[in-house]
């Protein structure tokens, strides 16, 4: 038995995709490519040089295992002193998510790269381990900057931190038969974790090892900019290097402000002089029809930019376009990189004052979700590709078809940015020691909290829960709630080991968002307080009965408002359990903790 178990393991732990309908079924029908030859052969090395990466000996459509990444990444280290090489952590599987630290002056910790004054770029690749082109082109960035020499300068005025793989475990999760709708590389990693959890779901909960350890990193080194770079899903278009940030009408204005004036147009610029087609970020408001729309959204904590526009860290979502080939996304991501770090080093002083004002804003009140501006939307030029919406005789349903052929729209730009639920501010909120995982999320983030070492007793304004409901299936490892709320001034009292969280502070923002019951992305929504959802004592007939009448021979409007909710709601006539707990929980002896959140606004 134990053989048996032992061998049901060694399977399960080595698991591939076997199961096919046939040839078909592995050969994914892509729209029509368009054409792209690279435009500056200086990028790339012959396949005889001793700093060639596997990307450029595989005919551009290769990146490297794990292991062979890690194995060359060490070599680089050793052979240029400008580099250091640390472990920020280690997933589940036990590999560690390696960053690179590239410094001329050898500022290989926080403090020393704070003490050289100057700006640091935070790149990241592999979040979504299929998405991959951000690992290739570090590397050869990297490799340039160092022993090749050809973009020395490059270091001169900007630091990089370049993490080549946030999500090593999916990374491993290495075949083929991964992003079905993307062109290249040949292989290619699985989007989640080894868990299933999708990594850029995660900057408000902090569940996954990955994640943790790159917040850990940010928090630590507090980078002046920070990139986290993707791959698209979706439609086809002319673009094939997007991105975009929480704009002027978020929570970061002047950082909005420095990237578009500053940094944007360096940005198009370069990567236009290199032979490559720069875009806005694509959310079509109809998958089938960009005609009818891009919708331009103010994201929530639990994406990279939109953490990032919430803790003042100026944040750019990349997204290289899924059905360009892979050496031309590679490549303009190496631009892309080339030409941020020399923007920081042009323009890092205005961006440092425009952090500081956005880290000094203490709006009342705040905003917790967006929703879509009103009025008719601005129209704006899209490049996109010619399609046709067809009919299925497979499915019956309508599906787009791309041509391959770039045509001109002009469409509206639908701005996701206008203030939905918004909250007054308050001056702090009290989370009592019995939540101990929320006390560690909100340290982790860098939310300063102050703990108390006696018991304290305090009138605040708490919420009670109004119609929570669950989820009906799981999302990213949680079951999310969903509630309105009722508020209440209640005297609580919160035991040793209890945290005070102010709002004055630079991450204030951030704290309001994680701890109000209606924000999107709070720790009560992502399940976090699912215990105050149940409850626990109750009263039997036999003592309820009476009592109930007694209530009503002593109260008339009581018993008036009884007989009211006899003849408005049947489900309740009907039930006697419902008409019971009616006068239970008009005495004192209910639980007055039930639906209460626990978390106190002074």
């Amino acid at each position: 038995m134990a053989r048996t178990t032992f061998l049901l393991l060694c399977s399960f732990a080595v698991l591939r995709h076997t199961a096919s309908a046939g040839p078909a079924a592995e050969t994914p029908i892509l729209p029509p490519v368009i054409a792209w030859k690279l435009k500056d052969p200086s990028l790339t090395v012959a396949k005889n040089d001793p700093w060639v990466t596997p990307f450029e000996t595989g005919d551009f459509n290769v990146t490297p295992r794990y292991p062979e990444m890690t194995a060359w990444l060490k070599r680089l280290v050793a052979a240029a002193p400008e580099l250091h090489m640390v472990s920020l952590g280690k997933s589940h599987e036990r590999r560690d998510v390696w960053m690179i630290i590239a410094s001329k002056e050898r500022a290989f910790t926080p403090e020393a790269l704070r003490k050289s004054g100057k700006p640091t770029l935070f790149a990241q690749a592999g979040i979504h381990p299929g998405e991959i082109d951000g690992k290739d082109a570090g590397m050869m960035l990297l490799r340039d900057m160092t022993v090749r020499g050809n973009k020395k300068g490059l270091l001169d005025r900007a630091n990089l931190l370049f993490v080549p793989i946030v999500g090593v475990d999916g990374h491993e999760r290495f075949s083929r038969f991964a992003r079905v709708n993307q062109r290249g590389p040949a292989e290619q990693g699985w989007r989640t974790n080894a868990r299933n959890r999708n990594l850029n779901r995660d900057y408000a909960k902090l569940d996954t090892p990955e994640l943790g350890a790159v917040v850990d990193a940010i928090v630590r080194f507090d980078p002046e900019l920070y990139y986290d770079i993707h791959v698209t899903d979706g439609a086809d278009y002319q673009y094939d290097i997007t991105w975009d940030h929480n704009g002027k009408d978020a929570h970061s204005p002047a950082s909005a402000a420095w990237i578009d004036a500053s940094l944007n147009p360096r940005l198009t610029a370069d990567l236009r002089a290199k032979g490559h087609i720069p875009g806005p970020l694509v959310f079509a408001v109809d998958g089938r029809d960009m005609k009818k729309g891009n919708r331009v959204i103010s994201f929530s904590p639990r994406y990279s930019h939109g953490w990032g526009d919430l803790r003042h860290t100026p944040t750019l979502l990349v997204e290289n376009h899924s059905l360009k080939p892979y050496d031309q996304r590679v490549f303009g991501t190496y631009v892309m990189l080339e030409s941020t770090l020399e923007a920081l080093g042009e323009h890092g002083a205005a961006l440092r004052k425009a952090i500081t004002q956005d880290r000094a804003r203490r709006p009342d009140p705040v905003v917790l979700t967006w929703k879509d501006q009103d009025g008719e939307p601005p129209r704006k030029t899209f490049l996109g590709i010619e399609s046709e919406i067809h009919h299925s005789k497979v499915s019956d349903g309508r599906f787009v078809r791309f041509s391959g052929r770039p045509v001109t729209l002009e469409i509206p730009f639908v701005h996701r940015s206008q203030p939905g639920v918004t909250v007054a501010r308050p001056k702090a909120y009290w989370v009592p020691a019995a939540w101990p995982d929320v006390i560690e999320r909100l340290k982790r983030h860098g939310i300063t909290v102050e703990e108390i070492e006696k018991p304290r007793t305090l009138t605040l304004e708490v919420s009670r829960l109004v119609e929570p409901k669950l989820a009906t299936s799981p999302f990213e490892g949680r079951v999310r709630l969903s509630t309105g709320e009722k508020r209440e001034r209640l005297e609580m009292t919160y035991a040793p080991g209890s945290v005070r969280v102010a709002t004055d502070q630079p991450l204030g923002d951030l704290a309001v968002t994680l701890l109000e019951p209606l924000s999107d992305d709070s720790l009560l929504q992502w399940g976090f307080f699912h215990e105050i959802l149940q409850r626990t004592e109750y009263m039997e007939a036999y003592v309820v009965e009476p009592m109930a009448e007694a209530m009503l021979a002593e109260d008339p409007e009581l018993a008036a408002a009884f007989r009211a909710r006899l003849a408005a709601d049947p489900a309740f006539a009907r039930d006697p359990a419902a008409r019971r707990r009616f006068f239970y929980e008009k005495t004192p002896f209910f639980d007055a903790r039930w639906h209460l959140y626990p978390v106190g606004r002074e």
